[in-house]
């Protein structure tokens, strides 16, 4: 079935222009909400947003979406999409949403959908929502609509979930980390977290404006994070997109560490220690042949799918695989197959003056929380 709204990562275009107008959010959020409205329990919907200018007004028109089939909305405002995802399932909400065009110019703008799981909703429930976007749904009496309602904690609560991830017992101390935040959705949270575990963070990417986002910094343009890194003689740099869902890596002296390297060193680790499920990797189609040589070396099989980390996500079900990304950066809400729950990776580190030979003697460690380190 041809889908009208829905891509292969939500719902995604120009502002102003079709699918991506006030009115169709709108519709989007009444269609989403109807879908989940399921039981006699007061029903609750988490929106987040990185710091694009028609993030207010997108944000506007979904929560009149979901109130107007009356669910409760709670805001979180600008926040990285790992952090929806973890937060619609902690606050047992029944969708998620994130509002964000990743790595795209400020122009553009997208809607992604989380079930009550923090899983991204399957082809099925989207094409359900595009059915009723495209019939229109019936709206509550006005004793039963919705409430909205901002939380100012989010940042607190995201914050302390990373820095759960990391291991009780050791702490960042003497590491000087550049972190480029993309002027967007984890401006506040990745250099705190890091700060908060006891790096020395230098921040880069941090004064959103609306416009700037991903704007000649972040993942997909890493060069000012090289030369930062190099003039600052920091360990290593963490390059973030604008809704903070995947990365690439710095090392000391400007050099790239892209996705199918952190792939491979996973991988590679998680078979070491006899917890690779499915002895294999999963990878989009945009992975490269050195990942897939480098893998065979140890035994490992590479299995490619569609782009998009949906298309990932099912095919490590499917083959019961426990590791998976995009290319060339990371994304983090497919490293495991639990849900979207962290952006911040995870080191292991030494003191050792080069962090490429770090991660190569594998003294550094990516990964998410979940069945990994």
């Amino acid at each position: 079935m041809t889908r009208k709204f829905f891509g292969t990562d939500g719902i995604r275009g120009l502002t102003n222009s079709e699918p991506m107008t006030a009115e169709t959010a709108l519709r989007v959020g009444q269609a989403a909400g109807a879908h989940f409205l399921r039981g006699d329990h007061r029903h609750r919907v988490v929106i987040g947003k990185d710091t694009r200018l028609s993030g207010y007004m997108m944000e506007s028109a979904m929560v009149a979406g979901f109130t107007s089939v009356g669910m409760d909305v709670v805001l979180l405002g600008p926040m990285p999409t790992p952090a929806v995802a973890m937060l619609t399932r902690s606050m047992r909400a029944d969708i998620g949403v994130m509002i964000s065009a990743s790595h795209n110019p400020f122009a553009d703008n997208g809607i992604k959908l989380f079930g009550p799981d923090g899983y991204k909703l399957s082809d099925k429930t989207e094409q359900a929502i595009e059915s009723k976007i495209e019939k229109g749904v019936k709206l509550v009496s006005a004793e039963k609509i919705g409430r909205a309602r901002r939380i100012d904690d989010a940042r607190g609560r995201y914050i302390h979930h990373v820095k759960s991830t990391f291991p009780e017992q050791l702490r960042l101390d003497g590491l000087k980390i550049v972190v480029d935040c993309a002027n967007g959705a984890a401006y506040h949270v990745a250099p705190e977290a890091l700060w908060e575990l006891g790096a020395d963070v230098i921040p880069i990417g941090v004064k959103p404006d609306g416009l700037n986002i991903n704007a000649d910094c972040g993942s997909t343009k890493p060069q000012l994070l090289q030369e930062t890194v190099v003039a600052s003689g920091a360990h290593i740099g963490i390059a973030l997109d604008g809704d903070a869902d995947r990365l690439i890596l710095v090392d000391e002296k400007g050099r790239i560490i892209d996705g199918d390297q952190m792939m491979a060193l996973v991988g590679l680790d998680l078979q070491r220690r006899g917890e690779l499920r499915g002895g294999a990797v999963v990878a989009t189609v945009m992975s490269n042949l050195g990942l897939e040589r480098r893998l065979q070396q140890e035994g490992i099989g590479l299995i490619r799918t569609a782009v998009g980390d949906r298309y990932v996500l099912e095919a490590m079900r499917e083959k019961k695989c426990n590791v998976g990304a995009s290319s060339p950066a990371t994304s983090f809400s497919a490293i495991t197959r639990q849900p979207a729950m962290a952006s911040s990776p995870r080191f292991r580190c030494s003191r050792q003056s080069s962090i490429a030979a770090s991660l190569r003697a594998k003294c550094c460690t990516c990964s998410t929380r979940y069945r990994s380190c």
